[in-house]
C-alpha cells in the first residue's frame, strides 16, 4: 500500500485493515506523510500513482494537491484497505481518487500514464523489486518521478528488559518482508532499471515513551498478532514480549530510520 506505512503487501481483514489505519493516524506517519508530499513536489493538474494506497490518507492529501485537472490512481492488493480508501476518496476541491485492486507487478493503466508514482512500505515486501520498477517505468512518462520510501529494520532500536525475546521477535517479524534491508540497494536496482537517482534522504521515527498513539504503539500489535507461529514463538511469548515494552512508561525507547528515494525516469 504505497499510502502509508507497513506490511503493504499482505492482505488485511477488515479487523487488521482499520488496526493499521489507526498507526496511519498517528502524528508519526503524518510527519511521514509530510516529508513524502515534500518530495513529490506536486502541481495543480499531475497525474499520480499511489502503489499501495492503504487507507487513502496520502491519496487524500495529494488529490487536494493537484486540484480538479489532476488524477491521482491508487492500487492495493487488499480489499479491506481498498474499501477504507474509497471512504476517502472524495476530496473537495480536489482530484477524484481512482481506486482498484491490483498489484505493481501488473500496473492496470497504459504504458505513460503518469507524471509521478509513489509507493510508501510496499517494495521491502516484493520478491522482484527490479521487475516492479520496470513496470512501474512502463506506466511513467518520459522524465516522470517515482518517489519510494522504505525502511531498513536493521536500523531498529527498541529497549526491551529481554534483549534474547527481543532479536527473536523482530527475526520472526522479518519472515514477512522480502528484504528488510532493501533501502541499502534501492539506488542501485533504480539505476539499473532506467531510473536516475536524484534525491536520497531519512525519514526517522522516534518514540521516547509508551504511548499507543505513537507508531511504534501500534506496531507492538502488529507484531504480536503476526509472530505466533513464527521463529517458534507462541502467542505466550508474543504477550509477554508486549506487556515488558508496555512496562517501560517513561524508560520506553524506539527508533527506526526510513528512507526517502527520488528518481527520474530516462
Amino acid at each position: 500500500m504505497g499510502g502509508d506505512v507497513d506490511v503493504d503487501e499482505v492482505r488485511y481483514d477488515a479487523e487488521a485493515s482499520q488496526q493499521l489505519e489507526s498507526v496511519y493516524m498517528t502524528e508519526d506517519v503524518a510527519e511521514q506523510r509530510r516529508a513524502v508530499r515534500a518530495a513529490l513536489a506536486l502541481r495543480p493538474g499531475d497525474r499520480v500513482l499511489d502503489v499501495g494506497v492503504g487507507p487513502g490518507l496520502l491519496a487524500a492529501e495529494m488529490a487536494a494537491e493537484v486540484g480538479p485537472d489532476g488524477r491521482i490512481c491508487g492500487i492495493d492488493i487488499s480489499d479491506s484497505m481498498l474499501a477504507i480508501a474509497r471512504t476517502r476518496a472524495d476530496v473537495p476541491n480536489g482530484a477524484g481518487i481512482e481506486l482498484e485492486q491490483a498489484s505493481v507487478d501488473r500496473i492496470p493503466y497504459p504504458a505513460e500514464s503518469f507524471d509521478v508514482v509513489v509507493s510508501t512500505q510496499v517494495f521491502e515486501y516484493l520478491d522482484d523489486v527490479a521487475g516492479a520498477l520496470r513496470e512501474v517505468r512502463r506506466v511513467l512518462r518520459p522524465a516522470g518521478r517515482v518517489v519510494l520510501l522504505d525502511t531498513d529494520w536493521g536500523s531498529l532500536v527498541w529497549r526491551s528488559t529481554d534483549d534474547e525475546r527481543m532479536t527473536r521477535v523482530l527475526t520472526a517479524f522479518e519472515e514477512d518482508l522480502a528484504d528488510p534491508h532493501l533501502p541499502r540497494t534501492l539506488a542501485d536496482v533504480l539505476a539499473k532499471t532506467g531510473f536516475t537517482p536524484t534525491h536520497q534522504q531519512v525519514v526517522p521515527i522516534l518514540n521516547t515513551e509508551y504511548d499507543q498513539r505513537t507508531f511504534s504503539g501500534g506496531l507492538i500489535d502488529i507484531v504480536s498478532d503476526f509472530v505466533p507461529g513464527h521463529g517458534e514463538l507462541t502467542a505466550a511469548d508474543a504477550r509477554a514480549w508486549a506487556d515488558d515494552l508496555r512496562s517501560l512508561g517513561d524508560s520506553y525507547f524506539f527508533s527506526l530510520n526510513r528512507y526517502l528515494f527520488v528518481a527520474s525516469a530516462l
